[in-house]
């Protein structure tokens, strides 16, 4: 592949929307492997901190944003949160909401 058609591929993917895109079918798994630390492996926790295993999407997906903005007191969360994105935070809440 010559140099030209290198670039003008490259340009293409990145004129291409997200969507367009292969999604990481794993995507909310491997962010939520964050939330193990403190929440249990998979939300299951095992004291100490709220389980998020199986709580509804909305409500994760809710403190999360209210995390983000500083609304919700938290000695760590509000930094975490603030390093996600919105569709992030959708797949995590995706994710963790999935489990039993």
């Amino acid at each position: 592949m010559t140099p030209h058609i290198r670039i003008f591929a490259l340009a293409m993917l990145g004129a291409l929307p997200a969507s367009a895109l292969a999604a990481d079918p794993n995507l909310g798994r491997n962010l939520a492997a964050t939330c193990a630390n403190c929440h249990g492996t998979n939300g299951k926790s095992v004291g100490g901190m709220e389980a998020l295993a199986g709580l509804p999407k909305d409500k994760i997906a809710s403190a999360m944003k209210a995390f983000q903005r500083g609304e919700k007191p938290a000695t760590i969360m509000h930094q975490l949160a603030k390093g996600y994105t919105d569709a992030q935070i959708d797949a995590i809440a995706g994710y963790l909401s999935a489990q039993k």
